[in-house]
């Protein structure tokens, strides 16, 4: 099973994210701040993560920053949620080497063909 972290303060986005994804069987874990998340990532590195850039404590992208520069989160997927436009965070998504960007609110179809990817990425 693959096991997916979340990072994200919204507990609406949360619920959603859950139901989203349960029917696919991912483990999921949550944290709503960044700093907590990160260290969760580093300690366990998960499948795949998912990022809202709004984090309180650290945001996203020093989330990322950070995961980027470790060798055991190097090269674990990540996707980045924003409630930003969708080209600005492509832009910056490239720029601090996200995997993938959706801005909210998403579709639950796209979000879900997302994280299937990121999990598919880190298997091969």
């Amino acid at each position: 099973m693959a096991r997916l972290l979340v990072c994200e303060d919204s507990p609406v986005i949360q619920k959603l994210i859950d139901m989203c994804l349960q029917p696919m069987g991912i483990e999921i874990e949550f944290h709503a701040d960044g700093a907590e998340g990160l260290q969760s990532a580093l300690a366990n590195p998960p499948d795949a993560m998912v990022l809202d850039i709004g984090l309180p404590s650290m945001n996203g992208w020093e989330v990322l920053t950070e995961l980027r520069k470790q060798p055991q989160t190097k090269s674990v997927p990540v996707m980045v949620l924003t409630a930003h436009g969708r080209h600005m965070v492509a832009r910056q998504a490239d720029a601090h080497e996200a995997d993938a960007a959706l801005s909210k609110p998403f579709n639950p179809t796209e979000f879900r063909m997302a994280v299937t990817r990121l999990i598919e990425k880190q298997a091969a």
